[in-house]
């Protein structure tokens, strides 16, 4: 019988050449971040990479850092940031980093506070597709030196029993109440999404989310933050994709965290 192959069930060969990128450019790292702010945080990260061009897919930057390669993405949700973790999962990119925002479930985390966490709860929908329906690890090798690296540049790294949800608009008083009382102690909508991907593709990956939201105190990033709060935020945001790409560029271009 015939096999049929679905639109995009494209080999490894054929990424390459609708990305534009050729062996020498697959990268040896990707940075997704979970961000609104697009235009912003783009233009922020893209300032610390050379020679950055846009591959043939819109939001996918393909720059340098000392002469290696690395993909940043702004990614915004779990069906957006699926596309460029199981792309460069494909083409054999070793390690992954999620950064962004996350909010805070329990008092023990602060605003400024970045949260790596080894497991997520995987409940945004997309997870799923890649064989994980509950909890999906971070690599450990990669997720301890994110923590370390934080720590040298004066930010407090923490561990969170961290869930994936799908929509800070689709949460309530009484599902937080609920997380709360589960166990979970941070909530964002992609970091689940990664650890899948990388556990189906066999990529190394980790998130380093920093807490803005504290959602146990009933405070959203639409409150304001008292002078000391802001600066902590802004400190962890350029923190951490530094140490993003500290961490990914680590091994060698094919070598694993573990």
């Amino acid at each position: 019988m015939a096999r049929h192959r679905a639109v995009m069930d494209l080999g490894r060969d054929e990424w390459m050449a609708a990305l534009g990128i050729a062996e020498a450019d697959i990268p040896h790292a990707v940075i997704l971040e979970g961000s609104w702010w697009r235009e912003q945080r783009t233009a922020w990260r893209l300032s610390r990479l050379e020679d950055v061009r846009e591959l043939a897919f819109p939001d996918m930057f393909l720059g340098y850092r000392r002469g290696r390669p690395v993909v940043y993405s702004c990614v915004y949700g779990a069906p957006r940031a699926v596309e460029p973790a199981h792309l460069f999962g494909l083409l054999g990119t070793p390690r992954m980093v999620m950064i962004g925002t996350c909010g805070a479930l329990h008092a023990g985390l602060s605003t400024g506070d970045v949260v790596v966490p080894s497991v997520a709860v995987a409940r945004e929908g997309v997870a799923r597709l890649y064989a994980a329906s509950g909890t999906v690890d971070a690599d450990p090798g990669l997720t301890g030196l994110g923590r370390r690296r934080l720590m040298e540049r004066n930010i407090r790294a923490a561990d969170s029993l961290h869930l994936s949800w799908v929509s800070i608009f689709a949460q309530s008083g009484a599902m937080v109440a609920e997380w709360r009382d589960r166990g979970y102690g941070s909530v964002d909508m992609e970091a689940a999404t990664l650890y899948a991907v990388a556990r189906y593709f066999g990529f190394a990956a980790t998130a380093l989310l920093v807490v803005w939201d504290q959602l146990d105190q009933d405070r959203s990033f639409l409150d304001p933050l008292a002078e000391a709060q802001q600066a902590r935020l802004d400190a962890a945001n350029e923190a951490v994709f530094d140490v993003a790409l500290s961490i990914g560029l680590d091994a060698g271009p094919r070598e694993r965290a573990r």
